[in-house]
């Protein structure tokens, strides 16, 4: 048990408190998946991401609202179909998370196609950091693990609720980034870029109009953030987007990255934020049911203006 706790892993004795049993529990549950095989993963995962569209209906409602406002062309059958595969696709992503902390990450090698890597090994070679964009798809970190085979990178985190929890994500994601940056520590990032490091972060999540803009997300008004545009300013870093999803045979994958962005940052922050937006749209939408739709997208609103979602009930 001493082991388990060595400072230099960055445990604590207080988690042994029957309080974090359940997480570690999680953690056991996590490794163990792993290693069954793939195609057992993939009927678990969507049995997993079917129990979910069943038992978290505040989950699926957001879903809900979210396809509407992004996908107003489709009818309403087809749209609930949209729903349940996004949640299947979630479930089945969290075999593929665990796969990326676990599973040898070369068992995947001749599992991706690959397009677009030139573009970010010759943004590296400028030698002024290289910025990857991605977003919220369900097999997120399997995607940093697969990039990790053609180039070190360091990836932007926000650290979990649970300390136990929070070591573990970090203690993997070390096996596939050469650096992990806490989201508020804006000077460790801009170090990395001015180091002439590669550094992956995600923005496609709502995080409030005191960091953002409202920009158009789907033809709807969503607060972006501009952090994106100071962080290719500090050392005029080429930036480039990343979009994995899985095959439809759901045993390969296919990653492409972008060419940089053109005129960017354009010293304007709607307009850099409208350029983002039109871009993740793009690559959302060759695979939109692996995209995580279930997240509150649209939760912040301009001043009067009422959000989408419904009102979490409160906790008695």
């Amino acid at each position: 048990m001493a082991k388990l706790v060595r400072a230099d892993d960055g445990l604590q004795w207080q988690w042994l408190h029957p309080r974090y049993w359940p997480a570690w529990l999680a953690c056991l549950f996590i490794f163990l998946l792993a290693w069954l095989p793939w195609p057992l993963q993939r009927r678990l995962g969507a049995g997993l991401g079917w129990l979910a569209y069943r038992l978290i209906p505040r989950r699926v409602d957001d879903t809900r609202i979210n396809l509407q406002l992004c996908f107003p062309e489709l009818g309403e059958t087809e749209r609930e179909a949209m729903v349940r595969d996004v949640f299947r696709e979630g479930g089945i992503g969290i075999f593929e998370t665990a796969n990326a902390w676990f599973v040898p990450i070369s068992w995947y090698r001749k599992r991706i196609q690959v397009s677009g890597v030139e573009h970010v090994l010759a943004a590296s070679g400028q030698g002024r950091g290289v910025i990857i964009l991605g977003a919220h798809y369900s097999a997120l970190d399997l995607n940093g693990a697969a990039a990790s085979l053609y180039f070190p990178l360091q990836t932007v985190y926000r650290p979990q609720n649970n300390p136990v929890l929070d070591w573990l994500i970090r203690a993997r994601r070390r096996r596939i980034y050469s650096g992990q940056i806490d989201h508020a520590d804006m000077r460790s990032l801009f170090k990395a870029l001015k180091n002439g490091e590669t550094v992956w972060t995600s923005v496609d999540q709502d995080f409030g109009l005191k960091q953002g803009v409202m920009a158009p997300f789907f033809g709807y008004p969503a607060a972006t953030l501009t952090a994106t545009s100071r962080m290719a300013r500090v050392n005029q870093s080429p930036v480039v987007f990343v979009h994995f999803m899985r095959n439809p045979d759901e045993r390969s994958y296919t990653m492409l990255f972008t060419p940089p962005l053109e005129n960017y940052p354009s010293g304007d922050d709607l307009t850099d934020a409208i350029c983002i937006n039109r871009e993740l749209e793009q690559l959302i939408r060759r695979a939109p049911s692996q995209y995580m739709w279930f997240h509150r997208r649209f939760k912040s609103r301009p001043p009067g203006e009422q959000p989408p979602y419904q009102k979490k009930k409160k906790q008695r």
